[in-house]
């Protein structure tokens, strides 16, 4: 008994041996799989003539998956309802398609996969699968080109929708509001190009569209657009260039709120000027006074009023350039906002800011002898004052002096608002930066088609900087920057207003152009750093340095 268990000691020592071994010699499964899936074949095949199932299958030579299939499918025409496409989820050796729609008569339908079909394992993309089908008897094979960019972002956004409405008796430039196009396809990801494929000859509107809610129709409160300057008639080898924007909405008006006693707010959408719109109170005692104030940071205008009369409602009169409405208010008992005052910017302020006074309340009267700036010793510092009353902030003006604290006080009266009363005493500081932690841009203009222009200094997310504005001058110099990489543009004024504007499509406007510096320029501490930028067409990408 006892050799025996020494044999089963023995034996098990070598298993467990043989099984170490064996583990350390296994394979690690061998190269990762690198290929796409392969199309085997279709019921009805591809490229059917007088179609007419309603239903397709797509054979593969293995299992597949579809990936964000509501996105990187298009269907052109499109199908309203769309088909139900499976599997979603789940792997198949094929994709089922399912149509609900009653398909048109004579007309060739494509079913562009994008990259959403991928094999199950390694999620392989086959890129661009088309599936396609004619309800007459020929296949449609006309085919246009071209590429989508910004209006204002440095590159487009991802997934924009090109789509060509057939002009005839019916087409007018509402179709792209109310209807859904001919032909339909998407740039996909992060590509600028697009390519409609099986189109039939006749005349078109192309548009391209950031898409939003994905029904094929424009809504300006969300959607951007481009579109072709004149009709386009297919067959043309021309490749066609579209620019994206978002189009400034006609000013409307939502029903005003109670913020506070005396103080209403509207909320708006569309483009609101202080010389564009008018909010006139009805039935109101003689001594009725108002004001409006512009929110700095959402699309709201605020009302003020006085005297203080107890109603239990305020009705108003409000109009923009093409709206005119009515409105109620329907009051309730609320505090009055107290007068507080915040500074901007803190706690640090650059060279060419100014510091920016922000009450609670709107201001009527401001006495600048009561307000001083001093700087480190409390030397008094020289500045002028100026009050924005559509934006509700006084500005401080004054030159700036490196490694500097400044002190801002306003003595009590300084500051009277819109019901009389006073601010108390009132102090901040803040400190402006040494000018060896700041860097110099110097652009050198070359292949400007016409001024003037506006040069712009832009983060990555298009936020202005800096900007300079020429009339003729090739040479613009940014002084006194943060260190770091940015962006710079150059925009043709072409109405000569000193500010970009954006186009319309009813009123067939293209914006204004933007021309990107193709890379992005590196300001560097206590350093003048200098490029080139070639706005002219053909320009390719520079590199930095004196010219």
């Amino acid at each position: 008994m006892q050799r025996a268990g020494v044999n089963f000691l023995l034996i098990l020592s070598l298993i467990l041996a043989f099984s170490a071994c064996a583990k350390r010699g296994t394979p690690d499964g061998g190269p990762l799989d690198m290929e796409p899936p392969r199309y085997v074949k279709a019921r009805p095949e591809n490229f059917t003539t007088n179609f007419d199932a309603n239903e397709i299958r797509i054979y593969f030579n293995e299992y597949v998956k579809l990936s964000d299939p509501q996105r990187q499918i298009i269907i052109s025409p499109p199908m309203d309802p769309r088909p139900e496409i499976t599997p979603l989820g789940t792997a198949s050796k094929s994709i089922r398609i399912r149509i609900n729609d009653t398909l048109q008569p004579r007309t060739t339908y494509t079913i562009n996969f994008g990259r959403s079909i991928t094999d199950n394992n390694e999620a392989n993309p086959l890129s661009f699968f088309t599936y396609a089908f004619s309800t007459g008897p020929y296949i449609d094979s006309l085919s246009i080109r071209g590429s989508v960019n910004d209006a204002v972002l440095r590159a487009p956004d991802p997934f924009i929708s090109v789509m060509l409405y057939e002009i005839d008796s019916t087409y007018s430039d509402s179709a792209i509001y109310t209807r859904v196009p001919r032909y339909v396809t998407n740039t996909l990801d992060s590509a600028t190009t697009f390519q409609l494929n099986n189109l039939k000859q006749g005349t078109y509107q192309l548009v391209a569209m950031r898409d939003v809610n994905n029904n094929y129709t424009f809504e300006p409160k969300t959607d951007k657009i481009a579109f072709a300057d004149e009709y386009i008639t297919i067959p043309t080898d021309k490749e066609f260039g579209l620019t994206l924007f978002s189009e400034v909405l006609e000013g409307s008006f939502e029903r005003p709120q109670v913020k506070g006693q005396q103080h209403l707010i509207f909320g708006y959408s569309g483009l609101m000027l202080a010389d564009s719109i008018s909010i006139t109170p009805l039935d109101v005692p003689a001594d009725f006074k108002d004001r409006i104030t512009k929110d700095p940071a959402t699309d709201t205008l605020h009302y003020w009023y006085k005297p203080f009369e107890e109603r239990d409602t305020l009705q108003f009169v409000v109009q923009t350039p093409r709206v005119t409405d009515t409105l109620i208010a329907r009051l309730k008992k609320a505090k009055r906002d107290t007068l507080q005052f915040t500074f901007e910017p803190q706690p640090s302020l650059g060279f060419h800011q100014d510091l920016q006074v922000r009450p609670t309340v709107p201001l009527d009267e401001i006495n600048d002898s009561l307000v001083s700036v001093t700087m480190s010793d409390s030397i008094p510092v020289t500045f002028t004052g100026n009050y924005d009353r559509w934006n509700n902030v006084y500005n401080l003006s004054f030159e700036k002096s490196e490694k500097m604290t400044y002190k801002v006080t306003a003595l009590p009266g300084a500051f009277t608002d819109f019901f009389g009363r006073l601010n108390d005493t009132i102090t901040s500081q803040v400190r402006t930066p040494a000018l060896s932690d700041l860097g110099n841009l110097i652009i050198n203009l070359t292949g400007v088609e016409e001024f003037p222009v506006i040069v712009q200094v832009t983060t990555e997310k298009g936020e202005v900087i800096a900007e300079k504005y020429s009339t003729g001058s090739n040479v613009i110099n940014f002084e006194k920057l943060k260190p770091g990489n940015y962006l710079l543009r150059l925009i043709y004024d072409r109405n000569e207003n000193q500010i970009w504007d954006t186009g319309s499509f009813l009123k067939r406007t293209q914006p204004e152009q933007v021309v990107y510096f193709p890379v992005p320029v590196d300001v560097r501490a206590n350093w003048d750093d200098t490029y080139t930028f070639d706005a002219s067409p053909e320009a390719t990408i520079p590199t930095p340095g004196v010219p």
